[in-house]
């Protein structure tokens, strides 16, 4: 489990890639838990992640981020988690 500071990570060894992404009510109203989710889609599109299943998910702090800062926390979190070097 890697942990950064807007989200945390979980994952498993798969035999393919598969993604969750978890947004709380805690984070905000629809709106903004959706404007999440979009871009944590679009920063995983953009990483070459080896087969696994992954977890991703945010805290009530992920809100204020940027995309920039919730790029930069992922790949932090998925280091500290082992999944990437």
């Amino acid at each position: 489990m890697g942990r950064g500071r807007f989200l945390s990570v979980r994952w498993l060894p798969a035999s393919e890639l598969r993604v969750g992404i978890v947004v709380s009510k805690k984070v905000g109203k629809a709106v903004v838990r959706n404007r999440i989710k979009r871009r944590l889609r679009e920063i995983l599109r953009r990483l070459h992640l080896p087969r696994a299943h992954l977890l991703v998910i945010a805290s009530p702090e992920a809100r204020e981020a940027t995309y920039a800062e919730l790029f930069q926390d992922l790949i932090r979190a998925l280091k500290k988690s082992g999944l990437i070097q």
